[in-house]
């Protein structure tokens, strides 16, 4: 190097000091400048970060609640996660989900938008929030000129994976109930439960609609009675008591967020539970043994539940119930119930593997008619009188001259009380099959079901062997005119209807029809995914159980009794008298039939259309929902 340029070097301490002075600054100002960079862009990655948890939580939310596009569910459930996460949807912030399901394209799975399937769910969050510096920086010489804000985008699927599942239920409970059946229903339940209970019909609908999740449910009951959590098995078999039962509702309910109608309403019949009878939840829910979490993560109706539980107490029990029946007075009528068999109203499971089976409680009715009309109508007992007075005479002198028998005529014997006996229930539904295509359209399940069964007995019935559980039900005719005979005046029996007479007896027989259901849609839409509202279908028996009783009490069978025959001479006197008596019966028979009927005729609505539609027995059809998730039943999880 030349001295020239030697001579121009920072050689003195003040020339290098101003040189590393320059240096610094030039370098504190590109650590400022990456420092402002590097917070900027966490700023906006924290940004996206949020909104990509905002989007994730959603799609999680609507698929675990069973979420669809097409009742508009998975916009709510969306809606309302978002919120809870503090993304209030508006202008700037906007979500929105589709539904569809999950395809393999090229060893790749992808989301298919759907309008009718909602097996995925996707969820697309959209906020604006101010640019960043490199943002900024790099808009300022965009086409479209410096831009304050930035759009930032963040999607999530999600689905559940798990194994086939499908559930069946089989309708208890009135989907509308009435003022009059609101009455019935307080009084069946007071009696039921032990304690009072006084709903109004509103109140009793909403019961009949609110529907609480099985798994929520169960989880909640084994907290209540220190069951191990997730030991559903040991859970099914434990001992609990109505209120316990009632109680894990209630709570599982206001969880959910009841009304205020609907908590008020379980929590009443939670304090009228004073029955304490210990029953087990197994008995009522068909689950199979070793059920996943998976396997019981279904609604099941709060009023059915509620119900089956209280059926289940009091099934060594036998209930008196006042029905409301309307007869002007003609009678008084008395009913007492008993639960034969529970219900298992609902069953979940894998129709590969498991036996998926519901069916009604068995339910047997005794009424009691008290007949005053017959004892106070002076016109039948006078006619009678005149028309079989001279047959005691012509009885007791052709016969009893030559014998010694007598005869007396018994009109109306007390005590006149007419019984009715109605075994109804046992319907039943069983899962036989079920398609789960691939191409996730066109499922099916095919569930064969029994109809109710009915048995209907009219006559005299001793009201404490009626319900023995280990014996049929006894009936003997009910006199209306009895013409007693006596072999000798001391030390013989008094035969009934010796002489004759007139009784009410009558029988009805039906037996339950098979039929099958088929559940299926081209699009794949039913039956809808567990959690979702069920797809109902009814069976219907071939024999109209309702009009055959309505026709057998509008018709009652009413017996004639002729003379018992002998042998011989008295045979041949007896055979000879025998039309004169049959005419004069079938007289009174006349009189009697029409006053009858009209007593007997106003039962069958109540009996049938009330109470045991309350209980659970229709006897008109049998409605069974079914649900179907083709390996849709797992937990919900994000997939793409």
């Amino acid at each position: 190097m030349s001295p020239r340029l030697r001579s121009i070097g920072f050689n003195s301490p003040q020339q290098q000091q101003g040189a590393i002075g320059l240096m610094a600054a030039v370098t504190l100002g590109v650590v400022l400048f990456f420092m402002l960079l590097v917070i900027d862009s966490g700023r906006l990655y924290l940004e996206q970060r949020k909104l990509q948890r905002v989007a994730d939580m959603a799609v999680l939310e609507a698929v675990s609640r069973g979420g669809s596009c097409t009742s508009g569910t998975a916009v709510t459930y969306v809606n309302e996660s978002a919120t809870r996460n503090g993304f209030t949807p508006g202008a700037v912030q906007k979500i929105t989900p589709t539904c569809g399901t999950l395809v393999t394209i090229n060893n790749l799975r992808t989301f298919q938008a759907s309008t009718t399937q909602s097996s995925a769910i996707r969820v697309i969050a959209t906020t604006t929030v101010p640019t960043s510096v490199a943002g900024g920086l790099w808009s300022l010489f965009s086409p479209g000129g410096f831009q304050s804000k930035t759009n930032l985008t963040a999607s999530a699927v999600g689905a559940t994976q798990g194994p086939t599942l499908a559930q069946i239920s089989i309708r208890t409970t009135l989907a509308s109930v009435s003022t009059s059946q609101s009455l019935l229903l307080n009084s069946l339940f007071s009696k039921l439960l032990g304690g009072n209970v006084n709903i109004s019909a509103v109140g009793w609908e909403g019961l009949a609609k609110a529907d609480i999740n099985l798994l929520q449910y169960l989880n909640q009951l084994a907290v209540n009675l220190n069951v191990t959590a997730g030991d559903y098995t040991n859970l099914l078999k434990t001992n609990a008591t109505l209120t316990q039962l009632i109680n894990a509702a209630a709570t599982v309910a206001n969880l959910n967020g009841a009304t205020l109608d609907l908590k008020s309403n379980i929590a009443q019949l939670q304090v009228a539970a004073i029955n304490n009878t210990p029953i087990k939840v197994g008995d009522i829910l068909n689950l199979q043994t070793g059920t996943t979490t998976a396997g019981l993560d279904g609604n099941v109706n709060i009023l059915s539940l509620v119900q089956a539980f209280i059926q289940l107490a009091n099934k060594n029990n036998a209930a008196s119930v006042s029905l409301p029946i309307d007869i002007l007075g003609l009678a008084k009528v008395t009913t007492k119930i008993k639960i034969i068999e529970p219900p298992q109203f609902s069953s979940i499971g894998n129709p590969a593997t498991d036996r998926i089976y519901v069916r009604t409680a068995q339910v047997r009715t005794l009424i009691t008619v008290e007949l005053p009309v017959l004892n106070t109508i002076s016109n039948l007992i006078s006619k009678v009188n005149a028309l079989l007075s001279p047959l005691a005479g012509l009885l007791n002198t052709l016969l009893g001259g030559l014998l010694g028998p007598s005869y007396n005529i018994e009109i109306l014997p007390p005590p006149l009380i007419l019984s009715i006996n109605l075994d109804a229930g046992g319907a039943d539904a069983l899962v036989t099959g079920y398609n789960c295509p691939t191409s996730g359209t066109g499922k099916s399940l095919t569930v064969n079901v029994n109809t109710a069964v009915a048995n209907l007995n009219v006559g005299q019935i001793d009201g404490s062997k009626a319900f023995s559980s280990s014996a049929p039900v006894t009936v003997t005719p009910y006199p209306i005119v009895n013409v007693t005979s006596k072999a000798c005046a001391l030390g013989c029996p008094t035969v009934d209807y010796g002489g004759g007479g007139i009784a009410i007896k009558a029988n009805l027989n039906i037996l339950k029809t098979q039929s099958t259901l088929f559940y299926s849609a081209v699009d794949g839409t039913t039956p809808p995914n567990l959690k979702q509202p069920p797809m109902p279908k009814f069976a219907s028996p071939t024999k109209d159980i309702v009009a055959s009783l309505k026709d057998i009490l509008n018709n009652i069978p009413i017996l004639l009794y002729a003379p018992v025959d002998s042998s011989g001479i008295l045979g041949a006197l007896a055979t000879g008298v025998t039309n004169s008596v049959s005419a004069a019966l079938q007289l009174v028979v006349n009189i009697a039939s029409p006053l009858i009927t009209a007593v007997l005729s106003p039962i069958v609505d109540p009996l049938v259309n009330n109470l045991l539609s309350l209980l659970g027995v229709n006897l008109m059809n049998t409605e069974v929902d079914a649900n179907l998730s083709c390996g849709q039943g797992g937990r919900a999880q994000l997939v793409l």
